[in-house]
């Protein structure tokens, strides 16, 4: 196999991204997994095998003028740049990333000719290659966003990199070597390592881009089971790991205070509208807290329509004017199911962590008291208790 001639290797090349392409079409149309993404990249990979089958040097279209093949390419890595940011749910930069695609279109097309080679080339692969650097920074982004480390990450979009340089290559030898430069169907040594390394490199892209839809589907998975599936907050397992956290470091001099809340008369709703508007007040109430919250504070559901947040570096002074803040913010906000208005309120009990709770529990148990002191003097009232306070 290493001594296989070039159009043998193109036809590896050609097979390789018509089956990748199918693959990821199953994934976009059987699996429904990131579809958006799936099928920009089903797509790139059948552009790049049209591409490489269209390309002049092999004459399957002698009458066509224009490179039709290369700027198959070129929407090809256009369409990669695009998948990326769609993989993680993000908004993907059409216009700026197809505006770089007809340019350099316009480019190639402007400088087909055999007097423009060297130019033609230098719009050609650096207009692909700058796609493929902006794609491994994307990709870079996310992985890190998903919490892997600087190296492996590195790592992992390093075929992106490599990609750019091995596209680099073709202009860099037309103009070191003006006189040597060749169509992809001869044979040579320098011919021969770049359609190896295209090989390698089609093999490791797919594989990268595979890994990066794994990685998204553990992370799914890991997301629920450690989240409430109605309100999307902490459920109680992942909210006592977090405290666990946080009483470990109020061991070593981090405060930390408990606010805990239920929806008020949360059963009369339900039996006067249903379940179902039940379910939507839940909701409401979440998406009125989350606001008043910060990005290091930890909500979590404990069960039915008890909640409770988790406040790292704060007393109990700040904790109470965050329940307050809370309390006034839920009880001003207007809920109505089906034509029906109904008042949204909580009643709040705070406590903060002492050098003689041996647990969170501990916390949790005093504010759980203090939420049932609020519940008995009227409901919506915000009821702190201080581990002096604290009595059966």
């Amino acid at each position: 196999m290493m001594n296989a001639d070039p159009r043998s290797l193109l036809s590896a090349i050609i097979a390789l991204f018509l089956m990748a392409s199918v693959v990821w079409w199953v994934i976009a149309l059987g699996l429904r997994e990131s579809f958006r993404a799936s099928r920009c990249i089903a797509t790139a990979n059948v552009l790049l095998g049209l591409g490489l089958a269209l390309h002049p040097s092999l004459g399957l279209l002698p009458w066509l003028k224009l490179p039709l093949g290369d700027m198959l390419a070129v929407a090809a890595f256009g369409l990669v740049r695009l998948a990326l940011p769609l993989m993680a749910d993000r908004r993907a930069p059409v216009a700026r990333t197809w505006v770089i695609v007809v340019l350099v279109a316009l480019g190639s097309a402007a400088t087909s000719d055999d007097d423009h080679l060297l130019l033609y080339k230098l719009i050609l692969y650096g207009g692909v290659a700058l796609l493929s650097i902006i794609g491994g920074l994307d990709a870079y982004r996310l992985l890190r966003a998903r919490q892997l480390r600087p190296l492996p990450a590195a790592l992992l979009t390093m075929p992106m990199f490599l990609l750019a340089l091995l596209l680099l290559a073709r202009p860099v030898e037309a103009l070191l070597l003006p006189r040597n430069t060749v169509d992809l169907n001869v044979d040579n040594a320098f011919n021969l390592g770049w359609l190896w390394g295209t090989l390698l490199l089609n093999l490791t892209l797919n594989g990268t881009m595979a890994f990066l839809l794994v990685m998204k589907l553990i992370l799914k998975i890991q997301n629920l089971t450690r989240h409430d599936a109605l309100t999307g907050v902490l459920n109680r397992r992942a909210l006592a790991e977090a405290m666990a956290l946080q009483h470990a470091r109020h061991g070593r001099g981090h405060p930390y205070a408990l606010v805990m809340l239920d929806m008020d008369r949360f059963k009369q709703l339900n039996d006067t509208l249903g379940h179902a508007a039940g379910d939507a007040a839940l909701k409401t109430l979440i998406e009125t807290l989350r606001p008043c919250l910060r990005n290091v504070d930890r909500l979590g559901r404990l069960g039915g329509e008890e909640f409770c947040a988790l406040l790292p570096d704060t007393d109990i002074l700040g904790a109470t004017l965050v329940a307050e803040r809370m309390r006034a913010c839920l009880a001003s906000r207007d809920f109505e199911w089906q034509g029906t208005s109904w008042p949204l309120t909580a009643s709040f009990g705070v406590a903060q962590a002492h050098g003689r709770d041996e647990a969170p529990a501990d916390v949790l148990k005093r504010a759980d008291r203090a939420m049932y002191r609020a519940k008995n003097q009227g409901r919506n009232v915000v009821q702190a208790l201080e581990a002096d306070d604290d009595t059966a």
